[in-house]
């Protein structure tokens, strides 16, 4: 499975409007503008986040986009499936052989429990673990 550019883009979205919770509306033209990424794009993925409930627009010169509720209970599957579809490997209808049809659902399990356990607040507050410990000297 390959997550194409409107998942990746969606989510996008979503974390800059997660940055924002609480601070009105964001709009489509501010996100592209600090992501380098085309509005009118952006306005191709926003409806079916909007149609799927996980963010309201809001009319008027000041308007723009909001999440429905709070970061912490959205999570990247719901994202994901609104905009890419069924999270799945392969066709399972067409592998007969139950070893491989175990393996990709195996695989399909997986991938969704990493994405419906990672929420936008997981992604907005991540910090990239440091593997270099940095002491200090003093002399």
């Amino acid at each position: 499975m390959k997550i194409s550019t409107k998942g990746r883009y969606g989510l996008t979205i979503m974390m800059e409007l997660a940055l924002k919770f609480g601070e009105g509306p964001t709009s489509l033209k501010s996100i592209a503008e600090k992501n380098g990424l085309s509005e009118h794009y952006l306005e191709q993925l926003i409806a079916p986040l909007r149609n799927a409930g996980l963010v309201k627009s809001i009319r008027g010169a000041y308007g723009g986009y909001i999440l429905s509720r709070e970061a912490g209970t959205i999570t990247a599957g719901d994202i994901i499936r609104v905009l890419e579809g069924p999270i799945s490997p392969v066709d399972f209808t067409e592998e007969d052989d139950p070893a491989k049809r175990d393996l990709w659902l195996r695989i399909r399990d997986s991938i969704a429990d990493v994405l419906d356990s990672t929420t936008l607040s997981d992604l907005i507050n991540y910090k990239e673990a440091s593997h270099v410990d940095n002491y200090m000297f003093y002399i």
